[in-house]
């Protein structure tokens, strides 16, 4: 699905947009196994979010900016140091070829940036790759192949069957490049041990 850009959809409408997403045991998608996710857009009309704990073992980001010919044997080794540090990531199963880049407020581009809450955005475009293999691009960013949507209704009824819990956003969590300790951070902020959830996952 597309996101609306000029769509802001309150919380107390019961959307989830701008929040986590964490996947609880009973989750049979193993796509989804452990998994804590973005909620970029929730309404009506469905639901879109990037998962933020699994890496991208086949790519590296100096490889993709390679092929999308950004990075060159010209840039300076300083600048490939930099670039190095930033980890591709899955943001799920649908449209994997897709890029999207979650990022701080910082960089902005009107046509391009989508501002899901305070200082958090997202941009789909290849300038901001230009802007970060440049330095200058946004302070805190992760990039996320692919993404998780949900059809009219379809994350309500996960929610309701137990596969998910959700909570408030927390740039720290989101943004640390320490994926495997996403799931327990966020489950920490609802104060739920995740071996309470494994022997007692019917009833969280």
């Amino acid at each position: 699905m597309s996101i609306d850009h000029d769509t802001n959809w309150d919380l107390e409408d019961g959307y989830l947009d701008g929040q986590l997403l964490i996947a609880m045991p009973v989750m049979s998608d193993p796509r989804f196994a452990r998994s804590v996710i973005y909620l970029c857009a929730h309404s009506a009309e469905g639901a879109m979010g990037l998962i933020i704990n699994q890496r991208a073992s086949h790519i590296s980001f100096p490889d993709l900016l390679e092929r999308l010919g950004i990075l060159d044997a010209e840039t300076d080794e300083d600048g490939v140091g930099e670039i190095n540090n930033m980890a591709i990531q899955v943001g799920g199963p649908v449209e994997t070829g897709r890029g999207f880049v979650l990022h701080s407020d910082d960089y902005f581009a009107d046509d391009s940036t989508l501002t899901i809450e305070d200082g958090v955005c997202l941009t789909a475009t290849v300038d901001i790759l230009k802007a970060i293999a440049s330095g200058d691009g946004p302070d805190r960013a992760i990039l996320a192949l692919g993404y998780a949507g949900w059809s009219p209704g379809q994350l309500e009824s996960e929610i309701q069957a137990n596969g998910w819990l959700s909570c408030p956003a927390d740039p720290d969590i989101i943004f640390d490049p320490n994926l495997e300790t996403k799931y327990v951070r966020a489950l920490a902020k609802l104060g739920v041990d995740p071996s309470h959830l494994v022997s007692d996952a019917g009833h969280a």
